[in-house]
C-alpha cells in the first residue's frame, strides 16, 4: 500500500514539473571552435598533449566545416600518441579514416598508425605481436605511399623489424641446434634464407645449415649452402668457418680487429612537421 502511495505522488510530481508553463529551456551559447583548436594548438606547442587533446575534441565536434574537424581529429589523435596513450590514438585514427577518408592528411594518418605500432615493440623473444602488427602497417604504408618523404623513415625502420625478426628465426633455430633436434633447426634457418635475405644474419644461417647437413652425412646438401655462402659472401668469417667444415686441413687465419670499429649506426631524426 505503502509502495503504490510513493509511486502516485512520483507520478504527480513528474506530471507538475511538465506542466509548468513558466520554465523556459534556454539554448546553450554556441562555442566558437576555431578557438578551440586555437587553444589546444597553444597547448600542443607547450607540451601540455593531454589538456590540448580535450579541445581538438571539443573543437572537432563544434565544426561544421568537414576539412576543420578532420585536422582536429587528426591533432587530436597525435595528441594521445604524445602522451603514450597507443591504444585511444590508435582508436582515434580509425575512427578518423573512416569518418574523413578523404581528407588531405590519410597519409599521415597511416603513418602515425605504423610509428605506434612500432614503438610499441620490446622484447620479441617475449611477445611477437607487435613486430608482426608493425610490420604489416608499414609493409601496407610502403606500398601505398612508396614515393612520399614518410617512406624513407619507415623504410630503415622496416630493416630494422626484418633484423629483428631473422635474430628470433636464429634464436630459435640455436636452440633447437643444441637441443639435437634437426628438422625443426633447418626449417628455421631456410625462414632465414628465404625471406630474410638482407639481413646480417643471412650468413650464419647459411653456415648453420652447412653444419648440419654435413653432421647429417648430406653432403651435396651441405656443399650447396656453402657455394651459396661463398658466392655471396666469400670474404666473411662465416663463410671460412663453413669452408672449414667441408676441408678439415683448412686452418682460419686469425683477424687482428681494427680500433676503427665504431661508427657504424646511422640515426634517422624524423621531424614531424
Amino acid at each position: 500500500m505503502l509502495q503504490k502511495i510513493f509511486l502516485i505522488f512520483i507520478l504527480v510530481l513528474s506530471l507538475n514539473s511538465c506542466t509548468k508553463k513558466d520554465i523556459e529551456y534556454e539554448p546553450k551559447e554556441k562555442i566558437d571552435p576555431y578557438k578551440l583548436y586555437q587553444e589546444g594548438f597553444e597547448l600542443f606547442e607547450k607540451g601540455s598533449y593531454f589538456h590540448a587533446e580535450k579541445k581538438f575534441t571539443e573543437a572537432e565536434l563544434n565544426f561544421e566545416i568537414v576539412d576543420f574537424a578532420a585536422k582536429s581529429a587528426i591533432m587530436s589523435s597525435y595528441s594521445f600518441y604524445g602522451i603514450n596513450f597507443y591504444s585511444e590514438a590508435l582508436r582515434n585514427l580509425e575512427r578518423y579514416l573512416k569518418k574523413y577518408p578523404a581528407d588531405e592528411n590519410v597519409m599521415y594518418a597511416h603513418y602515425l598508425i605504423a610509428i605506434i605500432y612500432y614503438e610499441q615493440i620490446s622484447d620479441e623473444k617475449k611477445d611477437l605481436q607487435p613486430l608482426l602488427d608493425a610490420k604489416s602497417k608499414i609493409a601496407f604504408f610502403l606500398k601505398k605511399y612508396p614515393d612520399s618523404d614518410y617512406a624513407i623513415d619507415l623504410q630503415f625502420k622496416n630493416d630494422l623489424i626484418q633484423n629483428q625478426l631473422a635474430a628470433k628465426e636464429l634464436y630459435v633455430a640455436k636452440y633447437y641446434i643444441s637441443t639435437q633436434k634437426w628438422v625443426p633447426a633447418i626449417k628455421r634457418l631456410k625462414v632465414i634464407v628465404n625471406d630474410y635475405q638482407k639481413t646480417v644474419f643471412i650468413e650464419e644461417a647459411l653456415h648453420r645449415l652447412v653444419e648440419i647437413y654435413y653432421y647429417l652425412g648430406l653432403e651435396e646438401e651441405a656443399k650447396k649452402y656453402a657455394k651459396i655462402l661463398g658466392y655471396n659472401y666469400n670474404s666473411s668469417e662465416w663463410f671460412e668457418q663453413a669452408y672449414k667444415v667441408l676441408n678439415k686441413d683448412y686452418k682460419i687465419k686469425k683477424k687482428v680487429k681494427s680500433k676503427d670499429n665504431d661508427g657504424f649506426f646511422k640515426k634517422i631524426i624524423n621531424r614531424i612537421k
